[in-house]
C-alpha cells in the first residue's frame, strides 16, 4: 500500500527532474568590455601608513620536491590597512560591518570617476569639495544610486615613491604629521550621506582623510552611514567619468577593520 501510494509523486519528481533548467549564459549577466586592474600589487615597495606593519612574504618552497615535481608555497603577513585595500566601516564607526558583514551589492556597481588631479598638481593637502561634486554632476549628469564614487586625484603615478606619495618614507608615530597627500573635505562627505546614495568611496591616496587630517572626520562620516573606504587604488586615469563597472572584492577577514583588495573596472564597448 504504501508503495502504490507513492508511486504518482515518484512519477512527478522524476518528470520534473527531466524537464531542462534554464541557464543564464554568463555573457549575459557580466558586462562585456575592457577589463582595468585598479589594485596596486603587494611587496616589499608597497606603501603602508608610517605606524602600519608591512606586507611580508616568506618563502616556503620554491623547488623540485623529492618526488621530482615543482612545488611552490608562500607565508605572508600585513597590516589590514595598506597596499590597495578596503576599510570595513567599523575601522571608524563602532557597530557598523566588517569586512565579513559588507554586503556582496556594495561592492559592485556603476563605477563615477570625479577628476581632481588640477587642483592636487598646485596643492597635495587639496581637499574635495561640495563645489567639485556638482560640477561634475553639472557636467556628467547626477550621481546615480548604488554607484562607486571614485576620487581621482593622479597621486597614483607617485606609487610606490613613499616620499612624493604620502608625503614623507619615514617610518613610526613621528611620520604621520609629516603626511601630504589630498583627501576628500568632511563637507563633501556629509553631502554625499545627505544627497546620494553611494555604494563605496574610493581615491587613489593613502586615505579618504588627506594626509594632514587629525580627527578623521571623512572616515567617521561616511563610516557611520556603513558606506566602505577603497584606498590606494590604481589607474583611474583610464577610466571615463561615467560609464565604467567596477568589481571591488576584498580578503573576506572575519571581524576584520580591513583586508587587502582586488579591484577591478570594467569599460564598455563601444
Amino acid at each position: 500500500m504504501r508503495l502504490s501510494r507513492s508511486l504518482p509523486l515518484l512519477l512527478i519528481l522524476a518528470a520534473a527532474c527531466s524537464m531542462p533548467v534554464p541557464q543564464t549564459p554568463v555573457s549575459a549577466a557580466f558586462p562585456a568590455g575592457t577589463i582595468v586592474d585598479l589594485s596596486h600589487a603587494y611587496g616589499d615597495d608597497t606603501v603602508f601608513w608610517p605606524t602600519a606593519e608591512r606586507f611580508k612574504l616568506q618563502v616556503v618552497n620554491d623547488g623540485d620536491t623529492p618526488a621530482g615535481f615543482y612545488y611552490a608555497a608562500n607565508n605572508f603577513t600585513t597590516a589590514e590597512h595598506g597596499g590597495t585595500h578596503i576599510d570595513a566601516p567599523m575601522h571608524f564607526a563602532r557597530g557598523r560591518n566588517a569586512v565579513d558583514e559588507i554586503p556582496l551589492e556594495r561592492l559592485v556597481g556603476a563605477a563615477v570617476v570625479v577628476d581632481v588631479t588640477k587642483a592636487t598638481a598646485a596643492n597635495p593637502d587639496y581637499l574635495v569639495t561640495v563645489a567639485d561634486l556638482e560640477a561634475f554632476e553639472s557636467a556628467n549628469g547626477p550621481i546615480p544610486d548604488s554607484a562607486i564614487l571614485l576620487i581621482r586625484t593622479g597621486f597614483s603615478s607617485r606609487w610606490p615613491d613613499a616620499a612624493r606619495y604620502l608625503g614623507t618614507a619615514e617610518r613610526g608615530a613621528a611620520a604621520v604629521a609629516k603626511l601630504h597627500f589630498p583627501g576628500v573635505g568632511p563637507e563633501a562627505a556629509k553631502w554625499l550621506v545627505s544627497n546620494r546614495k553611494i555604494n563605496a568611496l574610493g581615491i587613489d591616496t593613502a586615505s579618504i582623510d588627506y594626509g594632514q587630517s587629525t580627527m578623521y572626520e571623512t572616515h567617521r562620516i561616511l563610516y557611520d552611514a556603513n558606506i566602505p573606504g577603497l584606498e590606494n587604488l590604481n589607474a583611474l586615469d583610464r577610466l571615463p567619468p561615467t560609464g565604467a563597472s567596477i568589481v571591488a572584492l576584498p580578503m573576506k577577514i572575519k571581524h576584520g577593520s580591513g583586508a587587502p583588495l582586488r579591484a577591478i573596472a570594467i569599460l564598455a564597448t563601444k
